[in-house]
């Protein structure tokens, strides 16, 4: 698993495509948060005129719902296409090896573009008219938060690009289940046929109620053993799909 895990970083990190999605991510928050203002205060954070950082944390998980699937989508095409995932099978590795050292990659990926934000807080700090107003516990969660879901996004990726050996492919149904699970549900349960029926049970099924619950600084050990639920769900039905490709390409050999 290590050296599929060291294998991933490098990949992404020797291609200017990883740069540049990371680029991105930072430049859109950047913009959205400190440069754009409008009559709507909820986004810029300089014209909101509050010691918070809501702002960001209410696009940010938006915003990682493309940046996910850009990271995920070459995780199993590249594989597929140039015949290595035949090549990894005969090595002493396990498909979960293989899965998890692709998804501890992508997941520090995704550390990687979430430590320069904090510099917001910094600035934010360093802003404020008061010393210490800044809500620390409701930051802190909300990181948590935010990490998780970009977890959770990120084995639903990983479990998508094992679908297909084409990396757009990859990228829109992953981008297009991530957002199911974010908001699909919630929306699900909006639908005047599930009001005050199952309309709570759906939306809890739904991320954007978790990740909105960490983020108000409590951290909830349900909300944490869903998004572990959704790990776990979406790695096994990884191995699935891989198992699934192994025994057709056998059957076709």
């Amino acid at each position: 698993m290590k050296s599929i895990y060291i294998k991933e970083l490098n990949s992404f990190f020797s291609s200017i495509v990883g740069y540049v999605a990371l680029l991105i991510f930072l430049v859109i928050c950047g913009i959205i948060l400190w440069v754009i203002q409008t009559n709507n205060f909820t986004n810029n954070i300089l014209q909101d005129g509050f010691a918070s950082l809501d702002p960001f944390f209410s696009i940010a998980g938006v915003i990682m719902l493309f940046l996910v699937p850009a990271i995920t989508m070459r995780s199993f095409p590249d594989e597929f296409r140039g015949g290595t995932i035949e090549w990894l099978s005969t090595k002493p590795l396990r498909d979960t090896d293989i899965i998890l050292g692709k998804y501890f990659a992508a997941i520090t990926l995704v550390a990687f573009a979430l430590l320069p934000t904090l510099v917001y807080v910094v600035t934010l700090s360093s802003l404020s008219m008061v010393d210490g107003n800044l809500d620390t516990g409701a930051i802190i969660g909300s990181y948590i938060g935010l990490y998780l879901s970009a977890c959770a996004f990120t084995a639903i990726g990983i479990f998508c690009s094992s679908l297909t050996s084409n990396q757009i492919v990859g990228f829109l149904v992953a981008l297009f289940a991530n957002a199911w699970f974010y908001w699909g549900f919630e929306q699900l349960g909006n639908i005047p046929q599930f009001i005050g029926e199952v309309d709570y049970y759906l939306t809890q099924v739904g991320m954007s109620f978790h990740y909105n619950s960490i983020s108000r600084g409590y951290i909830d050990t349900r909300d944490v053993v869903y998004f572990l639920s959704v790990i776990i769900l979406f790695i096994a039905l990884t191995r699935l799909s891989l198992n699934r490709r192994t025994w057709d390409t056998a059957q076709q050999d």
